[in-house]
């Protein structure tokens, strides 16, 4: 046998998540094996530069489970293009629930792994579900620059963390949108993400996956989501955050602060380049590395 890849379904309350499970070849590995939960961030669909580091994670001796968040490419969700981050990290948590009753997977090593916009809702579930063993945020939406009063982190986290369990409502949204997600060749007006680098990739990387240029965005104020505040609190835990050098979608000082506010076990890597440099090439093939080094230390 080989590396298999599967089409698998999720229901989060009535709405039908869809993905693709990789897993590896169990005459080479044998089951149970680590799990993994990958999704992509703002806007972004799964087959947007994901599937490669899924299939190199499935080689290697992980199950993954790569997904498109609810109203966004394959997945079920209206009205369509909408993004929530609190949903979508309560939608992460019963996929994580899924891959943890998967008969190959080993439900006492699992892991997860975002992008982007994903990266920070990665970081928030992991330090709230105990059943994650280790994160990897890509490229990651790090939060706000967090608060110089600890006891007001501490109580935002909290506030955060009664919402991802459950024992509390999502808060009132502030909605941004509709607008494009990046600005397209001789167009007027505003993009949310309005850097060039921002267009060039997803104009290249979203055509034929599903990939919409619009949004409505569902932010809150009070409590903010906000990673910064989280990622101090995924310890015992293990956190790898994969960091591009000249960020200017998730800004890479931000992301340095939350790796500094993270206790051990952390591990941090840097990736010459943009937001968008480690989704192919040698970038790609380096940050793959680094992470499945990351993932074997503290999933075997």
């Amino acid at each position: 046998m080989t590396r298999t890849v599967s089409s698998f379904t999720v229901d989060v309350g009535g709405i039908i998540l869809h993905g693709d499970l990789h897993l590896p070849d169990p005459e080479v590995h044998g089951f149970p094996v680590p799990g993994i939960v990958m999704s992509h961030g703002f806007s972004a669909t799964r087959r947007m530069g994901l599937p490669a580091f899924a299939e190199a994670f499935a080689d290697a001796g992980f199950a993954v489970a790569l997904y498109d968040h609810r109203c966004l490419g394959d997945s079920e969700g209206s009205p369509r293009q909408d993004i929530d981050p609190w949903l979508q990290t309560l939608d992460m948590r019963r996929v994580l629930d899924w891959v943890a009753n998967r008969p190959e997977v080993d439900a006492d090593r699992l892991a997860l792994w975002g992008s982007s916009f994903s990266g920070g809702e990665s970081i928030v579930l992991a330090s709230v579900d105990e059943r994650v063993r280790a994160v990897i945020a890509n490229a990651p939406f790090a939060g706000t620059g967090g608060n110089a009063d600890t006891s007001a982190d501490q109580e935002q986290y909290e506030r955060i963390a009664a919402v991802i369990r459950g024992e509390a409502p999502v808060p009132d949204r502030i909605i941004i949108g509709p607008m494009p997600v990046v600005r397209e060749p001789g167009a007027n007006g505003p993009a949310f993400l309005d850097q060039p680098e921002s267009s060039e990739w997803f104009l290249s990387a979203g055509p034929g996956t599903g990939w919409q240029n619009t949004f409505t965005a569902y932010f809150t104020a009070d409590p903010s989501f906000d990673p910064m505040v989280c990622a101090a609190r995924i310890a015992p835990r293990a956190l790898m955050m994969n960091v591009a050098t000249e960020d200017r979608v998730a800004p890479t000082a931000t992301a340095l602060e939350a790796f500094e506010r993270a206790q051990e076990p952390k591990s941090l890597s840097m990736f010459e380049g943009n937001h968008f440099s480690d989704y192919d090439g040698e970038i790609r093939d380096h940050s793959i590395a680094v992470m499945t080094e990351f993932l074997e230390s503290h999933l075997r």
